[in-house]
């Protein structure tokens, strides 16, 4: 008996677990990802030249399936199988973090355009910031409103992350749905306000640089309130507990970060810029 016992503990020392990091099973998403990124970059450049949508349509429904696929995958490592180790999240934060530095590089060459163009005007648009014949929007109506409704849900967002630490479940979930909505009511008041803006974006340096850069920052306010709604409902149905809850963290980080950039947004192209 002694002896069965000592081979059985050589062989699972030997096939056995010996570290704390998770090994992720072979996976269809990232080649599916590119394949739907891909898709929908050309759909979006196609659109943009009068045609094209379908592709568009088709890129943007690929990503989202991306994204639920992805995280059910994610979600399921995390809370089913248990693989989330402390050295797991670790790696998790400093994905997070590292995917954010990469988006603030991504935003600093729409500022860098923009600045180029606005402190060294070329003759070939009067000399002038704004280029001659461009209505500028008035920062303190609607770009003020939106600024501080973003601030507004970063506070809310905050008091959702305290919420959980305390272990206050129905409250995490009151601010979490108070971010949601205030994310979606700022993408109402961005869409509105590129309904009556008075330039195009084919009108010049000064509407390219200007929708390239609220756009983009758009775009990520959408994907930001994706994420929070995933996290709603995976709160709703108690996977964030005080001692584990990285999956609300890395939304929260990701929307303070859009909050960040929108600061900058509304004091350069909307105040400063105008």
């Amino acid at each position: 008996m002694a002896e069965t016992h000592a081979t059985t503990a050589v062989h699972d020392a030997h096939h056995g677990a010996k570290h704390p990091y998770h090994l992720v099973d072979p996976s269809p998403w990232p080649l599916v990802g590119a394949f739907a990124a891909g898709l929908l970059a050309l759909g979006l450049v196609l659109y943009m030249h009068g045609n094209g949508w379908i592709l568009l349509a088709l890129g943007v429904l690929a990503v989202l399936g991306v994204m639920i696929g992805w995280w059910r995958d994610v979600v399921k490592e995390s809370v089913v199988q248990k693989l989330h180790t402390p050295v797991v999240k670790l790696g998790l934060r400093y994905g997070m973090a590292l995917f954010i530095t990469s988006e603030v590089m991504f935003f600093a060459a729409f500022f860098w355009a923009f600045f180029a163009a606005a402190l060294f005007p070329p003759a070939q648009i009067g000399g002038t910031w704004p280029p001659t014949g461009i209505e500028a929007i008035a920062p303190f109506e609607l770009p003020l409103m939106m600024t501080i409704i973003l601030l507004l849900s970063g506070t809310t967002v905050t008091w959702a992350h305290h919420e959980i630490l305390e272990g206050n479940r129905q409250k995490a979930l009151l601010g979490l749905g108070l971010t949601i909505l205030l994310g979606i009511l700022f993408t109402g008041f961005q869409a509105y306000e590129y309904a009556h803006a008075h330039f195009g974006f084919k009108d010049g340096i000064y509407p390219s640089t200007f929708y390239m850069a609220t756009g983009f920052h758009g775009f990520h306010v959408i994907i930001g309130t994706i994420f929070l709604i995933v996290c709603y409902f995976r709160l709703a149905k108690g996977h964030f507990t005080p001692r584990s809850h990285f999956g609300f963290e890395a939304a929260a980080w990701y929307w303070h970060f859009v909050d960040v950039v929108w600061l900058f947004l509304f004091a350069s192209i909307y105040w400063w810029g105008s």
